[in-house]
C-alpha cells in the first residue's frame, strides 16, 4: 500500500510536468488509484472533507484579496506611484530601480497579486528604464523580483493558503511575515544602490527632462491612497479588530472607493474584475478539492506513516529535516507552481512536522519565503513569463534569467537568516 502511495505521487508529478491541469490531475489520479486499491466505499469520507473546505471561513479571504488586487490594478495606482517615485529618486544613481522596488512593495502590501503587479510594472517602468540606459538584465531582475513581493508581504494569498493547510492562524502568519518581507526589500534596495555605485553605467540617473520636480501635494496624494488601504487592512488584522477575512472584505470595498476617487471606476471595470476574480478563485478551489482527494487517498494508503517511519529511521535531527524539506521545495519550484507545492507537498510533510513538534508558524514563513523563489526560478518562473509577455522586443529570455539570479540569491540569504534566527518572526506577535 505504501509503495502504491509513492507511485501515485510520482505519476502526479510526471503528468504535471507534461502540462496536464493541476486540479483534474490530482483528483483524477487519486480517484482511480483509490478505487483500485481501497474500493469505492473508502470515498464515503470525501463529502465531509469537501464540505469542511467549502465552509472554511478563512478561505473566504482568497476571492476578496484577489478582487482587491485586480480592482487596484484598474485604478491606475501603480502608474501614479511609479511616476511619483521616479521623480523623487530619479536624480540619484539607481534611483529609478529603487522607485520600482518601493512601488512593488506598496503594491504587494495593497494587492498581493503577482501577475497583475509584474505586468503593470513591466508595461510602465521597463520602457522607462531602458530609455534611461539601465542595464536590461538588471531592469528585468528588479521588476520581476519586486513584483513577487506580494507572496511574502501581507496580505498574501500564499500565507492564507499555507495557514489553512498547516492549521496556523492567518493573522499570526501575516504578523510573522512583516520583518522577513522588510529585510528582502531592504536587501533589494541596497543591492541596486551598490550596483549603481560600483558600475554607474548599469543604473544611471534619469535625464533632466524625465525627472521634473513633483509637487508635495502630488506626492501626498499618490502615497496616501495605498498607505490608507494598507493601514485599514493590515492595521485591523494586527490590532485584533478584524479577522483576515473581514479585513479582506474591507480592503475589497476600499479598492472600489480608491478606483472611484481615481476616476477609473465603471460598471464595465467592476464586471471585468468580478469575472477575473471568479475565474482565479474557481481555479484555486478546484485545485484545493483535488488536493483534498489526493490527501485522503494518500493517507488511506498509509503513505504519511511510511514517510514518517522512513524519516525517523534515518535518525534525522530537526535541523536536518528542515534543510531537506526546504531543499526539496526549492528544487520543485523550478518545475511546478506554488499552489501545487502547497496542496501536494505540505499535506505529505505535515504529519512529520507534527511528530517532530516543530513550530508550524516558523515552517509557514520559511515555506512562503521558499515559494517566493518559485516565481523567479527558470524554466517555469511565472513572473518571468508575465514580464516577457509585455517586454519590448530587445528584451530576450537570457536577460531575464541573468537579471533575476542576484535577487534569487538575496531571497535565499534571507531564508537562511530566518532559518538560523527563528525569533525574528515572533517580534510582532
Amino acid at each position: 500500500m505504501e509503495w502504491i502511495a509513492l507511485l501515485m505521487v510520482a505519476l502526479i508529478f510526471i503528468l504535471l510536468v507534461f502540462g496536464f491541469p493541476v486540479a483534474f490531475t490530482l483528483a483524477g489520479v487519486s480517484t482511480i488509484v483509490g478505487l483500485l486499491a481501497l474500493g469505492p466505499e473508502f470515498f464515503n469520507f470525501l463529502p465531509s472533507r469537501i464540505m469542511g473546505i467549502m465552509s472554511n471561513y478563512v478561505l473566504l479571504a482568497v476571492p476578496l484579496f484577489i478582487f482587491m488586487g485586480i480592482m487596484l490594478e484598474k485604478s491606475g495606482l501603480a502608474a501614479t506611484l511609479l511616476e511619483t517615485m521616479a521623480r523623487i529618486f530619479g536624480k540619484m544613481g539607481g534611483g529609478l530601480g529603487v522607485s520600482v522596488i518601493i512601488v512593488g512593495t506598496m503594491l504587494a502590501a495593497s494587492t498581493g497579486i503577482v501577475g497583475a503587479t509584474v505586468v503593470t510594472m513591466g508595461l510602465i517602468s521597463l520602457p522607462s528604464m531602458i530609455k534611461s540606459n539601465y542595464n536590461i538584465p538588471l531592469s528585468t531582475g528588479i521588476i520581476a523580483s519586486s513584483g513577487t513581493l506580494g507572496q511574502i508581504i501581507p496580505p498574501s494569498i500564499v500565507l492564507v493558503l499555507l495557514g489553512s493547510v498547516l492549521n496556523v492562524t492567518v493573522g499570526d502568519l501575516f504578523k510573522a511575515a512583516v520583518l522577513p518581507g522588510a529585510f528582502i526589500v531592504l536587501c533589494y534596495i541596497i543591492y541596486v544602490l551598490v550596483i549603481a555605485k560600483v558600475k554607474p553605467n548599469l543604473a544611471p540617473p534619469m535625464e533632466g527632462n524625465e525627472r521634473e520636480k513633483v509637487s508635495v501635494k502630488k506626492v501626498i496624494i499618490a502615497l496616501l491612497m495605498p498607505i490608507v488601504l494598507m493601514v485599514i487592512v493590515l492595521g485591523s488584522i494586527f490590532s485584533g479588530i478584524a479577522s483576515p477575512t473581514e479585513a479582506a472584505a474591507v480592503g475589497a470595498f476600499g479598492a472600489i472607493i480608491l478606483t472611484i476617487i481615481a476616476g477609473k471606476f465603471s460598471w464595465k471595470s467592476l464586471r471585468e474584475t468580478s469575472e477575473q476574480t471568479t475565474r482565479l478563485t474557481t481555479m484555486v478551489f478546484f485545485i484545493l478539492l483535488g488536493a483534498t482527494t489526493f490527501s485522503l487517498v494518500f493517507r488511506g494508503l498509509r503513505g504519511d506513516d511510511f514517510i514518517l517511519h522512513l524519516i525517523q529511521g534515518a535518525n534525522l535531527t530537526e535541523v536536518q529535516l528542515m534543510v531537506f524539506i526546504m531543499l526539496i521545495v526549492f528544487l520543485l519550484g523550478f518545475f511546478i507552481d506554488f499552489v501545487e507545492i502547497i496542496f501536494i507537498i505540505v499535506p505529505i510533510i505535515l504529519p512529520v512536522l507534527q511528530a517532530y513538534e516543530i513550530d508550524l508558524l516558523w515552517v509557514g514563513i520559511l515555506l512562503a519565503l521558499n515559494l517566493q523563489t518559485s516565481f523567479l526560478t527558470p524554466p517555469f518562473g511565472f513572473s518571468l513569463f508575465y514580464l516577457k509577455g509585455v517586454a519590448p522586443p530587445e528584451v530576450k529570455t537570457k536577460h531575464l534569467y541573468t537579471g533575476i539570479t542576484p535577487f534569487i540569491i538575496i531571497q535565499v540569504v534571507v531564508l537562511v537568516g530566518v532559518f538560523l534566527y527563528p525569533e525574528i518572526i515572533r517580534f510582532l506577535i
